[in-house]
């Protein structure tokens, strides 16, 4: 849908083409998805309430796991409610107010989880690197810093993405190539030259990912180090524990970022970018408390306590 201007016709919805056309694979992507997406809700509010529940878990790791999961949360919404919509209508169409505000809240929470991410590598940090100052260095107060810090960055980079959008300038042409309103496919569209906006949105996300990888880099350096050191097998294997989950979860989610955003475009097509975006933006959310319950003995231990008390005051009534 579109209005007459004197100079052009301006765009008021955007028709998104989603990731098939055949109506059976549809209702089977459409099957899979709410499966997903109902196991990311239930799999990080069941995280975020273990470590409010579980006085085991309450220091910084969990702290920051908590706000993890919360994001998580917020990536995965911020595009699956209205993908899976669309799964089910025969016009697959967003509102221009809409869809700037999936853009900003994909590239907010995206760039929080990077934040987070890079405050949960320093927090490992220091508590294998400086354990006897892991106390004082990592106390409520520089916890809360580095949360606000990580919204903060995100809200930046949300701001860059936002502002870019709606600077750009359509001419009628509304069909977005992807399952949701990203930023290329919706330059594509533009009418008007949008080098300026390309390389701000580029120099915004790749500060986050650039500053966020460093930190994560130099930390995990310090880290290697300081466990090659260690003398006791216990202690390194402890170490290695600690940071196994936390890994995992920077690989799977700073390894599809980098197919997105730093491989050459041409070096794959707009369906496989579509499907590295389907693991980014909706299965890495699921499986980053799969990920955590999984690897991480204090959780399993919170479980394990928290259901036996359950089945204990059962057995009493």
């Amino acid at each position: 849908m579109a209005f007459q201007d004197r100079n052009h016709t301006a765009v008021t919805e955007f028709i998104l083409l989603g990731l098939t056309d055949d109506p059976v694979l549809r209702v089977v992507l459409f099957t899979i998805i709410l499966c997903i997406y109902l196991v990311t809700v239930s799999g990080n509010l069941s995280t975020i309430l273990l470590i409010r529940v579980s006085s085991q878990l309450h220091h910084p790791m969990y702290f920051f796991l908590s706000h993890l999961a919360s994001v998580d949360i917020g990536i995965s919404s911020s595009v699956t409610p209205n993908m899976l919509v669309n799964f089910l209508v025969e016009k697959n169409s967003i509102s221009y107010l809409g869809c700037g505000f999936q853009l900003s809240s994909a590239a907010l929470f995206g760039a929080t989880e990077c934040f987070l991410l890079a405050a949960m590598a320093y927090d490992r940090f220091m508590a294998i690197c400086n354990p006897l100052l892991y106390s004082t260095k990592m106390s409520t107060q520089v916890c809360v810093q580095l949360i606000v810090g990580s919204y903060i960055g995100g809200f930046l980079n949300a701001s860059s993405f936002l502002l870019s959008f709606f600077s750009l300038l359509f001419c009628g042409q509304n069909r977005i190539n992807d399952f949701f309103c990203d930023f290329a496919p919706l330059a594509e569209l533009s009418c008007d030259d949008v080098s300026v906006f390309v390389i701000v949105i580029s120099f915004s996300a790749g500060s986050v990912t650039m500053i966020t990888v460093v930190v994560i880099a130099i930390s995990y350096s310090y880290i290697l180090i300081t466990i090659l050191k260690m003398h006791s097998t216990e202690g390194r294997q402890k170490a290695f524990s600690t940071c196994t989950s936390h890994l995992t979860a920077v690989t799977l989610f700073y390894g599809t970022v980098t197919f997105i955003y730093v491989m050459p475009k041409s070096s794959y097509s707009m369906d496989q970018n579509k499907v590295i975006s389907v693991f980014y933006m909706v299965v890495v959310p699921m499986l980053n408390p799969l990920i955590y319950s999984l690897r991480n003995n204090e959780i399993k231990g919170a479980l394990k306590r928290h259901f036996d008390r359950k089945t204990f005051s059962k057995s009493n009534m």
